[in-house]
């Protein structure tokens, strides 16, 4: 049995294209491997000692001949390459469809009924970079009132308001009628993106909110709930799941905040499970393509490594995964289909090869077992090779 686990997503550290990437346009995108290159070379003694260097070629972080942690990757079973997906499926689901996306903008319909629901107008409505339309339509949204509205690649319907215009809890209430009618549209996320400032210097704040889909079947952080285990969620993993497996929502500020709230979750919560999703590798480097912004977050989660190592009891286990690729070195703003790493660690033991994964839903098998739920139907446990 196992007291405590701290599962981490370093959001979109993906490594290396996944079989299928050409059906996604990815083929040959490699987030760490790529990144490497465009940097000159990478620095990561940390996570190269767990065994990270054994997943993918990354230049500067060569194999290691005694990693001190199990290493391996996986491969993502459900069709798709978005934050909802990659997480529903590490807590044990597939989703066989994917979300559908809207390049072209929603439906007329769709945006007249959100207006008058609202009571405001709409800016936008088009695929965009969340920090290029705000520059864009900021100044209007100023004037106007008017919410802008954008999408992406990924299944998502983002909402964005200066705070100074639009309260916090407004946009937040705006984004929970989007909710609603995103769901007849099967749009995995609702996002609010606040932000403030004056045109020529808007800035997105960490008053970001998800609102997503409901999951459709139980997942293991349902199992464990419901056994009286904690789940802690830091990041947005409470907006993720919509709540739902989750005891303790904790909101953080970046990943520097993330980590160190990390550190004292584990000061506090003898028994459960601390879930943390590092965001700012993805929303920050990863679709803004910025090699030596996402490097530098990477150094900065190594270099917390062994903190992180230090606070674990000796029935405790560290997992370290991703919930898909977003290659800063590959074309357009998109999240890239990769295998993502899979690294596990406990307060002592030695290394082991975890081969490549049939899913991530390994994880929830591996956490079922953990804390002595019934085998999952889906997924086989790491448990005792990463406890070894």
């Amino acid at each position: 049995m196992i007291d405590r686990v701290v599962l981490i997503v370093l959001d979109s550290v993906g490594c290396g294209s996944a079989p299928d990437a050409a059906a996604y346009g990815d083929e040959g995108a490699s987030t760490l491997g790529n990144l490497s290159h465009a940097v000159g070379g990478m620095t990561l003694p940390h996570l190269q000692g767990l065994g990270l260097g054994h997943l993918t070629t990354i230049l500067g972080v060569p194999p290691t001949a005694r990693p001190t942690g199990a290493y391996g990757r996986m491969r993502e079973a459900s069709a798709g390459k978005d934050t909802t997906t990659g997480h529903w499926e590490i807590a044990g689901l597939v989703v066989d469809k994917g979300f559908p996306t809207y390049p072209n903008g929603f439906p007329a319909e769709m945006l007249e009924e959100f207006s008058r629901a609202i009571g405001r107008g709409v800016l936008g409505n088009c695929a965009a970079s969340g920090t290029a339309i705000i520059e864009e339509l900021g100044a209007e949204h100023l004037r106007t009132g008017s919410v802008i509205v954008y999408t992406s690649a990924d299944s998502v319907f983002q909402v964005a308001a200066h705070e100074e215009i639009v309260p916090v809890a407004e946009l937040h209430r705006i984004c929970e009628i989007a909710r609603g009618l995103c769901d007849r549209y099967r749009v995995a996320r609702v996002i609010a993106r606040p932000f403030v400032g004056q045109p020529g210097a808007f800035k997105r704040t960490y008053n970001r909110r998800d609102f997503s889909v409901v999951p459709p079947e139980t997942t293991v952080l349902d199992a464990l709930v419901a056994r009286q285990i904690p789940v802690v969620g830091i990041g947005k993993i409470w907006d993720i799941y919509n709540g739902h497996g989750i005891s303790e929502n904790i909101h953080s500020e970046g990943n520097g905040d993330g980590l160190a709230l990390t550190l004292k979750a584990l000061e506090r919560t003898e028994r459960g499970v601390i879930f943390l999703n590092l965001v700012d590798f993805d929303m920050l480097y990863g679709h803004r393509r910025d090699p030596a912004g996402y490097y530098a977050a990477l150094q900065q989660f190594d270099a917390f490594v062994p903190s992180l190592r230090a606070a674990l009891g000796p029935r405790d286990l560290v997992v370290i995964t991703a919930d898909h690729g977003n290659d800063p070195t590959w074309r357009g703003t998109d999240h890239t289909r990769e295998f993502v790493p899979l690294l596990a660690f406990g307060a002592r033991h030695q290394g082991a090869d975890l081969g490549t994964r049939a899913g991530f839903y390994d994880i929830a098998q591996t956490l079922a077992e953990a804390f002595g739920l019934p085998a999952w139907p889906r997924g086989r446990s790491f448990l005792s090779q990463a406890m070894a």
